[in-house]
């Protein structure tokens, strides 16, 4: 195969010869030469090519060629690897031919020509960029974000795999609702059109599979039963909410990344997301340096000192209704909040920065949180008010983790679930877990969307996704 950018530009310039291929950055045409910067998205860097011009202007069977590239056309050029005379690069290619692949894009002076290339060398809005998703890879911003999600991706299964987690697939048709919150899309193959001209009831014994299913919400119920037969395991996966929260923090497709450890109390997995985070955020500054300068230059100033924070932090562990207390005490002091915090009530995000930027300095554990805001499998605390439920909280952002202790006494959960009004028979399976070999076993949820909009600083999840989907867009 033929090496990537990213490999030749660590090679010497020692005149050997060279195939680059990619797609054109700029062209820039003097009287004697002619440059082009070609990146083939291996790494933030293009490299350059240089085209020497006879002194009549001339370059033989390539003036044809280089007259018909522009901005956005793919090459394949040709040259030696010398030493650049320009700063900032090491190595150049001393062309000796260059070849259009495919279409030559239009340009806005060719009214003969295709369409122009939208793509060119300026700043273009985020705004405008969504409405080119299958274009957007190929600027700075989004290339560097494909190439931290990917090595972060990676980084998930190392940091499990190492650990002895077995990775398994969750299913993402499902009956089950983990969340208790209603917001599933449903999955049908009956003919709605012609029920709803009918009038009649929905029969979904005659559905495709004998029961009304929707697209799953999280894997966390069916990874508890694999938790109860290998002890360790992780699903990372597509999961769905049909929220219609048209902000920069929802999607209504996205992956997460959800361990259930058996034999694990709520201090154990504490420690287990506390240690995840420090992994991945260490592995982006190691391993994805070049990016996230460019997004500490372009996106979000200060973004590689807050992830090192984070690494090199110690994290504070507070109850829920310690932090309630602090909040409440800092809005007596004069600290001024949108939502009035009290016992009982959903932090905000305006809490938990609040908590991590002023009260902790630093990242913070919030544990055992009020029953009736969390669900029903989290265990529950001898108060008779409380569950064993944790959320992550960063600098910058707030939440980032949430998970519990599960409850693993049979009648417990029952009367949690009837409390609730569930139908125990439809989780029959779930509560087998709990008569055959129950035992204490945690995990948390986390969305990977999120984790990369904190890794990047992209201020809107729907730029750390390739295709966004959310209420009203569903393109490709």
């Amino acid at each position: 195969m033929t090496p990537l950018i990213k490999e030749i530009l660590r090679l010497p310039p020692d005149s050997r010869e060279v195939t680059i291929r990619g797609w054109v950055r700029t062209k820039r045409e003097l009287k004697n030469i002619t440059f082009l910067e070609v990146n083939d998205g291996s790494c933030m860097a293009g490299i350059q090519c240089a085209f020497a011009l006879s002194p009549d202007g001339g370059c033989g069977e390539n003036q044809k060629t280089l007259a018909a590239i522009s901005t956005g056309a793919s090459v394949e050029v040709l040259g030696k690897l010398v030493p650049s005379p320009a700063s900032g690069q090491p190595v150049e290619v001393a062309a000796s031919s260059a070849a259009l692949v495919g279409e030559a894009p239009g340009t806005a002076d060719d009214a003969a020509g295709g369409p122009s290339y939208p793509l060119q060398k300026k700043r273009h809005s985020m705004e405008f960029l969504r409405e080119i998703p299958h274009l957007r890879p190929r600027t700075n911003t989004f290339g560097a974000v494909a190439r931290v999600r990917s090595r972060v991706a990676f980084a998930v299964h190392e940091f499990f795999q190492e650990r002895g987690y077995q990775y398994i697939h969750t299913p993402i048709i499902t009956a089950s609702d983990a969340e208790g919150a209603g917001s599933m899309f449903q999955v049908t193959t009956l003919d709605l059109a012609a029920l709803a001209r009918s009038g009649g009831e929905v029969d979904y014994s005659k559905d495709f599979f004998g029961k009304k299913t929707g697209l799953t919400v999280s894997g966390q119920l069916e990874a508890e039963t694999y938790a109860a037969a290998l002890s360790r395991v992780y699903t990372f996966g597509p999961t769905f909410r049909a929220e219609n929260s048209n902000t920069t923090r929802h999607l209504a497709e996205f992956w997460m990344i959800e361990p259930e450890t058996a034999f694990t109390r709520l201090e154990g997995n504490m420690d287990l997301a506390e240690d995840f985070l420090k992994f991945i955020f260490d592995k982006a500054l190691n391993e994805c340096g070049a990016e996230l300068e460019f997004f500490d230059a372009h996106i979000q100033k200060g973004i590689i000192e807050t992830l090192r924070q984070v690494v090199e932090s110690r994290f504070s562990r507070i109850s829920y209704t310690d932090a309630i207390k602090e909040l409440e005490k800092a809005g007596t002091a004069g600290a001024s909040f949108e939502f009035k915090p009290y016992w009982g009530c959903d932090l905000q995000s305006e809490h938990e920065k609040y908590l991590t930027g002023t009260a902790a300095k630093g990242p913070v554990i919030v544990a055992d949180y009020p029953a009736e805001i969390k669900a029903f499998y989290m265990k529950q605390n001898d108060d008779g008010k409380t569950v064993r439920a944790m959320d992550v909280l960063v600098p910058r952002l707030g939440e980032i983790i949430g998970g519990s202790e599960r409850e693993e006494n049979l009648g417990r959960l029952e009367s949690r679930m009837r409390e609730l009004g569930m139908n125990c028979a439809d989780y029959g399976w779930y509560l087998d877990l709990r008569r055959f070999g129950t035992v204490p076993h945690s995990g948390f949820g986390l969305g990977f969307e999120r984790l990369i909009q904190y890794i990047t600083g992209m201020a809107n999840i729907r730029d750390v996704i390739p295709f966004p989907r959310a209420a009203g867009q569903a393109g490709f």
